[in-house]
């Protein structure tokens, strides 16, 4: 790699001002965000169409998409933003060779997933949440699915070491080839080609394989570093980093997961399979709504590392102050918009009564919280960038574990369905207050070594 190459980068990445750069590398991640979540949201509305047993079929499959995610972004975020950071400070050795141990973790981590869930599909199927009129749905669905896998966590892992290194058009490409193929394929396979729920998944995975090529290719292109087998280090010293920088990802992630299953179990012992269809739907338009929110945060954390590494202290700080005012009021629009179409937006996807009913009032209670999420979702990316991993793993783990798990389990027992419908607005409210004096303690220590640096 050229040496020119490197040096250019490092006056682009420390030297553009910050909110033009921001917005520079916002604009494909947002694109990238938007367009994948599109293409989840594709499953449901096509899978919608066939009956409400396959939408929540599906909804329970997500919480086992969830933990592959889970381990792409841990391999994923754990080696990208150790790589921008030692690009940061001009250490390229190092940012080489854990380019190539990341994703080499994660292709050995998908292929023990998709084993041990073949192995064992039917009891990963019930401990998900199916119920006996779903099962079936979920196996056909989840076994495609797991095939998959180590495409799924490999291709999560070129995706966001491309955008710490600043390379975020690469990285869009490489999940819009595949979001879009998604979106075609879905009702080929599903309807005309008469495979049901099976066809959503296997249109799912071909583009999640699809991606994971086009991504491999986009990370030989240019500037960025590519992913070589004599580089792969798979020894104590970068397994911690990735544990370091990836335990946030992984526990947001994993615990996402977690809340799903115990969400789909408890809606669907007070409710059955429509509040499972509802809730299903809800959360994919939640995940939606955020992917915006989420992919201008995510053209910030390159800025947020690779300016921390160079201890250019300020530009971390005034891109966080910039993104998380335009993202709260970006949330909050949407928020008084989707508040206001709550039963289209869930009719869309299922026209059934009983879903429309649940689904609705779920979505109008977490319309009040999600202004919120911008703070909560910035908070956090910042702390994971510059590799404050325990606070960041505290960050990641408040919005879907450490306050939503006691919020279902306690609210479902007094209020009932009701308790399943606000749960996740309360946790949004208590994560808020925990992220605020987490995310000032980081300032403070940022000031304290700018004081040194200058000194």
């Amino acid at each position: 790699m050229a040496q020119t190459a490197l040096e250019a980068r490092f006056d682009y990445m420390t030297k553009t001002p910050v909110r033009r750069l921001i917005c520079i590398l916002s604009v494909p991640t947002i694109i990238s965000m938007m367009v994948t979540n599109l293409y989840n949201m594709a499953d449901t509305f096509f899978v919608g169409r066939i009956s409400t047993q396959a939408t929540a079929a599906v909804g329970v499959v997500l919480s086992l998409m969830n933990i592959i995610q889970a381990i792409g972004f841990f391999c994923g975020h754990g080696s990208a933003n150790y790589v921008s950071r030692k690009l940061g400070a001009g250490e390229l050795k190092e940012a080489e060779e854990m380019t190539s141990t990341g994703f080499a973790l994660a292709f050995l981590l998908g292929c023990a997933i998709m084993t041990a869930g073949l192995v064992e599909l039917t009891r990963l199927s019930i401990a998900l949440g199916a119920t006996d009129t779903i099962i079936t749905d979920t196996q056909d669905y989840m076994r495609i699915i797991l095939i998959g896998t180590p495409f799924m966590t490999s291709q999560l892992v070129i995706n966001n070491q491309l955008r710490f290194q600043g390379s975020a058009f690469y990285a869009m490409v490489g999940l819009v080839s595949g979001a879009v193929l998604n979106i075609f394929l879905d009702p080929l396979f599903i309807f005309t080609f008469g495979l049901g729920v099976s066809g959503a998944a296997l249109a799912t995975i071909l583009s999640q394989i699809v991606s994971f090529f086009v991504l491999f290719y986009g990370s030989t292109k240019g500037a960025n570093i590519r992913i070589r087998w004599r580089n792969i280090r798979l020894n104590a010293h970068y397994l911690l980093q990735i544990v370091n920088g990836g335990s946030p990802s992984l526990a947001r992630n994993a615990l996402i997961s977690f809340s799903s299953i115990l969400l789909n179990r408890t809606a669907g012992a007070i409710a059955g399979d429509a509040a499972i269809a509802g809730m299903s739907v809800v959360n994919r338009v939640m995940m939606f709504a955020n992917s915006a929110l989420i992919g201008f945060g995510q053209g910030y954390q390159p800025v947020c590392s690779y300016n921390y590494g160079a201890k250019l202290h300020g530009r971390v700080k005034e891109g966080y102050k910039f993104c998380v005012a335009y993202g709260t009021l970006f949330l909050i629009g949407l928020a008084i918009m989707s508040a206001f179409l709550s039963e289209e937006i869930v009719r869309f996807f299922r026209d059934d009564p009983a879903v429309i009913a649940i689904g609705s009032v779920a979505l109008r209670w977490q319309m009040f919280s999600m202004p919120l999420n911008a703070t909560i979702v910035l908070s956090n990316m910042m702390l994971q960038s510059i590799g404050k991993g325990v606070r960041a793993t505290i960050t990641a783990s408040a919005r879907s574990g450490i306050f939503f798990i006691p919020a279902i389990l306690i609210l479902s027992r007094m209020y009932g369905l009701l308790g399943v419908e606000i749960a996740q607005p309360v946790a949004d409210v208590l994560a808020f207050v925990l992220v605020i004096p987490l995310t000032l303690s980081v300032w403070r220590e940022m000031n304290d070594e700018s004081h040194f640096f200058n000194s």
